[in-house]
């Protein structure tokens, strides 16, 4: 992603500067940047695009898909929809690295072995790809972003489509690949690991991320020839990892569920089940709402499971036949979540949620006289 200063640039070039089209020459380099990680969420998987510079003309222009306008009306909702509008900008390179010189983001330069024709052919679909009737497309975290939407428009230009997943494994999964991202930011982790259903534990055949395509275009072949013939560093940021932080770590979390267990306040047990009916709640409206199919089918509702709130319900009525019941049912989901896990890559961040779940149920279930003080 870039600053939000370079969508005004982008509108500029392509309705003012676009037209003035330079021709490609023998000269033209076209080649695929990849930009480093960054902290927030926007950043943290890295970013894609296409540069085409000739020196001969001095032309040095970015074409990007990544781009987006921050002050679109209901921003997050259209976001969380999965109804939200990405478009493709051209704009000079110069721009595109001071942005991310300013982030302290790397950009790795892999140039590409294309024929003249190739390359003149690329530059007219870049061209049509500015179009107003045509820039903007529906995002999709995993089949249609800056990263998917760059393999596309090459392997419309090239032969057979070389460029594929040559370095996938069948035991990895979106999730296995996107989970090592956030090493350093756990809490952008678990909420990313509990509202992700499904589709992301499939097998991850498609390129979606930036140095997925890095590391496939290093292993892609093309006529004989290795694709890439190139490869530099543009920038190299001076990043360092981020110290332990105990209040962005499991410590902190398991801290906090101990005061649940700790504490022999109902109204704090409430507190905790209430939050896990709430979070459920929303996981199950955002599958049902968002267009983004990773959010469909989330069995993390096992686990932040809206049946707690009747179970509140319950426990505010001291009604102590549907506690028991409401509390067995709630175990059993729990059961059956922890055996889908087994093979889950997020269930040793999940298991003290799990843990403190089991114990406070079955502290619940045996109590014998319950909350005389909220009634």
């Amino acid at each position: 992603m870039v600053k939000k200063f370079l969508f005004f640039i982008s509108l500029f070039v392509a309705v003012n500067g676009y037209s003035q089209l330079t021709p490609i020459t023998k000269n033209t380099r076209v080649s695929v940047l990849t930009v480093g990680t960054a902290d927030e969420s926007h950043s943290l998987y890295g970013h894609t695009a296409i540069r085409i510079n000739d020196n001969t003309t001095g032309f040095d222009f970015i074409y990007n898909y990544g781009m987006f306008d921050f002050q679109t009306e209901n921003f997050v909702l259209k976001f969380v929809k999965g109804d939200m509008q990405y478009f493709a900008a051209a704009y000079p390179y110069s721009d595109f690295e001071y942005s991310y010189r300013i982030e302290n983001r790397s950009i790795f330069e892999q140039v590409l072995n294309l024929s003249l024709e190739e390359k003149e052919k690329l530059f007219e679909k870049l061209g049509a790809s500015l179009n107003p009737n045509t820039k903007f497309y529906t995002y999709k975290f995993i089949d249609r972003n800056c990263t998917t939407k760059v393999v596309d428009v090459l392997n419309e230009v090239l032969q057979k489509k070389p460029i594929v997943n040559r370095i996938s494994d069948n035991k990895k999964t979106y999730r296995t690949v996107l989970y090592p991202y956030a090493i350093d930011h756990f809490y952008q982790k678990l909420g990313i690991n509990i509202i992700f259903g499904s589709k992301v534990d499939q097998q991850a055949s498609k390129i979606f991320l930036p140095f997925d395509l890095y590391e496939n275009l290093k292993n892609t072949t093309y006529r004989g020839k290795p694709l890439v013939t190139e490869s530099k560093t543009l920038f190299n940021a001076n990043r360092t990892r981020p110290g332990f932080s105990f209040l962005d770590s499991i410590y902190s979390l398991i801290g906090i569920l101990l005061l649940f267990i700790i504490f022999k306040s109902e109204k704090i047990t409430l507190f905790f089940f209430g939050v896990l009916g709430f979070l459920g709640l929303f996981f199950i409206w955002a599958g049902l709402y968002s267009f983004h199919e990773e959010l469909l089918w989330n069995y993390n509702v096992f686990l932040f499971n809206p049946l707690y709130l009747f179970l509140i319900y319950f426990i505010v009525k001291n009604n102590l036949k549907w506690i028991k019941i409401t509390s067995i049912l709630c175990l059993g989901f729990l059961v059956i979540y922890l055996l889908y896990m087994l093979n889950k890559v997020h269930l040793p961040i999940v298991l003290p949620i799990v843990v403190t779940s089991v114990f406070l149920l079955v502290k619940v279930s045996q109590k014998k006289n319950l909350l005389p003080s909220v009634k």
